[in-house]
Parts: C-alpha cells; structure tokens; sequence
C-alpha cells in the first residue's frame, strides 16, 4: 500500500488543484491512496472523499496554522476551529485523529514547527520526508530526531501541482493506513521536487491575494 500523505487542493490558499483531478493522478501513478492537507481546512479532503473507491483511499487531512508553527492533522472530519498550539493537538485528537509535524526542520519556511522534546509528548509522528525541502539536511534531521525520540514517521509530497503527486509518501502491507502510521508500520519514500515548485506556488498565492 502506497500513499501520499501531504497535498494541497485548490481549497488551500496557495493551491489550484482540483480534488477530483488529484486523485485520478495518484491513482494512475500506481498509489493507494492519498492525504489531502489543505492549509487550515478540510474542503479538499472532503470533496476527494467523494471519489474514493474500493482501491483507492481518501485521508481528509489539514495543515493548520497554529501559533507555533504548522501541523498536520490526519483522519479529520470536521473544521480546526482554534490556531492555539495546545488547542490544535486537541482539537485533532478529539476527532481521533493522527498528529503530525511537517518539514521541522526547514528553515527555509516561515512556517515551520519549530520541534523540542518537550512537544514528543503531543504528537504522533514526524514528517521525515517531505519532497520540497530544498535542502536534504531538513528531511535528515527531522529523521534523526524521530529516531532519537522513538517517534513515528511519515512521508508527502507536499504537491501543489500535479508534476509532484506521489514524489513522496510511505509504504505499507498493513491495510490500515492510521493503525500503520500510528505503530511506525511502514517505510517513507521519497525524491526532491524541483524548487521552481516554490517559486510558482508563491505566484498562485499573490495572484489569489490580490486578483
């Protein structure tokens, strides 16, 4: 089993991708699945849930904004309404939900989760490849210190276009996608995007902002 587990949507403010068209390109690059984590909504994730079938899963997810940095929340049903820290972490738990830090140690990113251990006791997993990290260094360290702390780990492409569906992800024989993210039951690939990703992504978002 195959999945993505880090996409963007039109939903998200950066993103342009039409639900339906991300999970017709997972599927034809041979994944299982895929999570959809919009930025600070669950719109994406619920519209691709429309077109899941029996060989293909749908993960309605967030990456939400919270005072501290961004998080990922995974197997969502409704809205994060708080962008408090502590908040957040509850607020995906209550939903039984898959706590997850994406790129922690990217510095290329403003919005990035500054991770310590004294946040261990919060999350679930750590986010050990994420494809557009510009420099290798992130995606080994945020390795390391899972591996230091006895954390889960996770994978995602970060797509906002459809030329990255699938970069990365994680692989599992368990057919239960959250019990195998939550007991560390799978392997993570990945390979970079190329940073004109980046570039693009931030031409989305001011042309949004301001057309």
């Amino acid at each position: 089993m195959k999945y993505d587990l880090h996409t963007h949507s039109k939903y998200s403010s950066d993103g342009i991708l039409d639900p339906q068209k991300m999970v017709k390109i997972a599927a034809k690059r041979c994944l299982n699945g895929i999570a959809i984590t919009d930025h600070d909504t669950i719109k994406g994730g619920l519209e691709a849930k429309k077109y899941e079938t029996d060989d293909f899963k749908v993960i309605v997810g967030c990456e939400v904004t919270t005072t501290r940095g961004e998080i990922i929340g995974l197997f969502l049903s409704e809205e994060i309404k708080s962008n408090h820290f502590h908040e957040v972490i509850d607020e995906i738990k209550a939903q039984n939900g898959v706590v997850v830090v994406p790129h922690p140690f990217d510095e290329m990113r403003t919005s990035t989760f500054t991770l310590k251990k004294e946040d261990i006791k919060y999350i679930n997993s750590v986010e050990i490849f994420n494809s557009r990290c510009v420099h290798q260094k992130s995606n080994q360290n945020a390795s390391l210190f899972a591996k230091e702390n006895n954390l889960g780990v996770t994978g995602g492409s970060d797509a906002h276009f459809t030329n990255e569906i699938g970069n990365a992800g994680i692989i599992t024989e368990n057919d239960d996608v959250r019990t195998a993210i939550l007991k560390n039951d799978l392997e993570v690939f990945g390979k970079r995007s190329t940073p004109l990703n980046h570039v693009l992504t931030k031409m989305v978002k001011l042309r949004r902002k301001y057309f």
